[in-house]
C-alpha cells in the first residue's frame, strides 16, 4: 500500500481489515440474503439473530471461553461500565474495591467509581509519571475486597500488563477496550471484561461484554433496567435497540481473525512483531527516539515516544502527516508521538512507518539526544 494513501495510526477508532471494509461498503448498499442495506435492517428480524448468536460463538471460540458466561453487545462505550461495574458489584458490600491507577483511562474509571464509595487505590503510578506499571510485590490485594480492577492497556502512556493481576479467589474486571482480541487472555480466570470496539474489533457504537454467569446470581434488584446485565443476557443483546451496523462489523471481524489471521495466537504474533519492529527502531536510534514506558512495560499496541524538542516533533508529526501517516500525534494528556499499531493495521504500515522514521533521522542536521 502506497502511503498515500493513508494509513491510520490513531489511538481510535482503530484500522479495519481490508476485506472487512469491502463487505461493508457492500453491505451498506445491501445484504444479499435480506435484500436491504446493513443501516435500514430490523434488530428484531432472524437474521440480526442469527448474527448475535454466531459472534457469541465466534467470540467464545476465538477466547476459548467456558460455559458459565454471557457474552453481550451494549452501547455506552468503556465510559458507561466505568459507572455500571460499582453500581452492580458494589451494593450492600462493607470492604472497598480495588482500582490499580496505571494511567489515563484508569484513572477514568476510578474517577467514576470513587462517586459510589468504596474504592481503595491499590497502587498508582502517578509519582513515576505513568511511565511504568506496578509489580506484583506492590500490589498488596485484599482477600476481602469485592472485586479489583485494572486497565489491561493503557493506550495514552503507552503501558500494558503482560500478566494477570489479582488473587484467584477475588473477581477480577478488566477494561481491555485497546487489546481485546489482539492475543490470548485466560478469559476464564476473569469475572468481568469490557472492550468497546473502535480499537481492534470494529467501529465505536458498540461495547464487548463478557460476565460470569455466577456474578449475575448476586446483582442487586433495584438498577435501572438499561443497567441490569440480566436483561441483557435474557434477551441476548436486544433488551433495547442495540447498534446493528457495529455489531454486524465486529462479527466481520472475528470471521477475518478466524478464517484469515488464524486464531488471537496468530494475532498475537504478528502485533509482537510490528511492536518489536518499532521498539528496535527506537533502541537503535542513539536517543534521536526516547521511547516513553519502561522496557518490561511496553504496550504492543500503542508505541509512545518522544523527540529531543519540541521543534523536531512538531517537524516530525507535519512530515509524517504529508506522507501519508495518519494519527501520530500524541493524545492530549501528554503529547509526543503515538503510533497505535491495533490488529487490522499491517506489518507493511509498520515498515513503512519505520523506514520513514529512520529516514526522518537521517536528514537532520543535528541528532539532539533526549
Amino acid at each position: 500500500m502506497n502511503p498515500r494513501n493513508g494509513l491510520n495510526f490513531s489511538g481510535g477508532p482503530g484500522a479495519l481489515p481490508d476485506s472487512v471494509l469491502q463487505q461493508v461498503q457492500e453491505a451498506i448498499l445491501c445484504v444479499p440474503e435480506v435484500g436491504l442495506s446493513i443501516l435500514g435492517i430490523s434488530h428484531r428480524s432472524d437474521w440480526f439473530a442469527a448474527v448475535v448468536t454466531e459472534l457469541e460463538n465466534n467470540i467464545r471460540t476465538l477466547l476459548e471461553l467456558p460455559r458459565g458466561y454471557h457474552v453481550l453487545f451494549l452501547q455506552g462505550g468503556a465510559t458507561q461500565q466505568f459507572s455500571t461495574v460499582p453500581m452492580v458489584l458494589l451494593h450492600g458490600k462493607k470492604f472497598p474495591a480495588e482500582y490499580v491507577h496505571s494511567g489515563y483511562w484508569s484513572g477514568k474509571a476510578l474517577s467514576e467509581a470513587q462517586r459510589g464509595g468504596g474504592i481503595r487505590v491499590l497502587w498508582s503510578g502517578e509519582e513515576c509519571g505513568y511511565r511504568r506499571l506496578a509489580r506484583d510485590d506492590e500490589l498488596p490485594f485484599s482477600p476481602d475486597a469485592p472485586y479489583i480492577h485494572y486497565v489491561s492497556n493503557e493506550t495514552v502512556e503507552g503501558l500494558q500488563f503482560h500478566r494477570v493481576l489479582g488473587r484467584d479467589d477475588v473477581p477480577r474486571v478488566c477494561d481491555m477496550s485497546s487489546d481485546f482480541l489482539s492475543k490470548p487472555c485466560e478469559a476464564d480466570r476473569f469475572s468481568l471484561i469490557y472492550a468497546h470496539a473502535q480499537k481492534n474489533i470494529g467501529p465505536a457504537g458498540v461495547t464487548v461484554v463478557i460476565v460470569r454467569e455466577s456474578l449475575l446470581e448476586h446483582m442487586p434488584d433495584h438498577l435501572p433496567g438499561f443497567l441490569d446485565y440480566r436483561n441483557h443476557a435474557r434477551t441476548h443483546s436486544n433488551f433495547n435497540t442495540p447498534p446493528v451496523f457495529a455489531i454486524y462489523v465486529v462479527l466481520l471481524v472475528t470471521r477475518w481473525l478466524m478464517k484469515e489471521v488464524g486464531g488471537v495466537v496468530r494475532m498475537d504474533q504478528i502485533n509482537r512483531e510490528k511492536a518489536e519492529l518499532l521498539y528496535g527502531l527506537l533502541d537503535r536510534s542513539d536517543g534521536f527516539y526516547c521511547s516513553r514506558a519502561h522496557l518490561e512495560d511496553r504496550s504492543r499496541m500503542n508505541v509512545v515516544f518522544t523527540l529531543a524538542t519540541a521543534d523536531a516533533q512538531q517537524r516530525f508529526l507535519a512530515e509524517a502527516q504529508a506522507a501519508g501517516f495518519s494519527g501520530l500525534a500524541g493524545h492530549r494528556a501528554i503529547g509526543g508521538v503515538r503510533a497505535s499499531i491495533y490488529n487490522a493495521l499491517t506489518l507493511s504500515a509498520v515498515e513503512q512507518l519505520a523506514g520513514f522514521m529512520e529516514d526522518f533521522q537521517h536528514r537532520q542536521h543535528r541528532h539532539t539526544r533526549c
